[in-house]
C-alpha cells in the first residue's frame, strides 16, 4: 500500500486524481503499476487500476492475473471491478472505501457478487487515514 500511495502522491503532482494501484505476483513481487493518467492521456478508461494490470498483463504476457494481488489506494468503481474480474485478479486490497462509486462493498459489491463466474477476495480499509487524507487534501486544494 505504500507504494500504491506514492503513485498516488505522483499522480496528485501532476493533476491527477490522487489514485495509485500496485499488481503483485502471487510470491508478492511487483509486477505492474499505475496512478491515474485520465488527464494526461484523455482517456477516460485510465483509472489507477487499469494502468496497474495492463502494466502487470504486459509483464506477465499474459492478460490471466490469476493468483496476483492488485493493491489501490482507493476502491476501485465498476469500471475498474469488471476489469479486474475480466483478469481474474484474485485479491483486491484498497485504502479508503468510495461512498459514491464504490464498487467492491460500499456502492456495488461487484468483486464478490456470487451471481458472476469469477469473484475475487476483498480487503477494504488498509491504511484508510493515509489514503482518504490523499484525496481529501488533492480537492481541498481545488475548491
Amino acid at each position: 500500500m505504500r507504494r500504491a500511495l506514492a503513485l498516488a502522491a505522483r499522480a496528485s503532482a501532476t493533476g491527477e486524481i490522487p489514485v495509485g494501484a500496485v499488481v503483485s505476483d502471487a510470491a508478492g513481487e511487483p509486477i505492474g503499476e499505475g496512478g491515474n493518467l485520465r488527464e494526461a492521456t484523455a482517456d477516460p478508461t485510465a483509472h489507477a487500476e487499469i494502468v496497474a494490470l495492463r502494466a502487470a498483463a504486459s509483464s506477465l504476457g499474459s492478460w490471466n492475473l490469476e493468483g496476483c494481488t492488485l493493491t489501490v489506494t482507493l476502491e476501485p468503481c465498476l469500471m475498474c471491478a469488471g476489469a479486474i474480474l475480466q483478469a481474474r485478479v484474485g485479491r483486491v486490497v484498497f485504502g479508503a472505501w468510495d461512498e459514491k462509486a464504490g464498487a467492491a462493498g460500499s456502492v456495488y459489491d461487484v468483486l464478490r457478487d456470487r451471481r458472476l463466474p469469477v469473484r475475487a477476495e476483498v480487503v477494504g480499509g488498509v491504511l484508510e487515514d493515509e489514503a482518504r487524507a490523499v484525496l481529501r487534501r488533492f480537492f481541498d486544494e481545488r475548491r
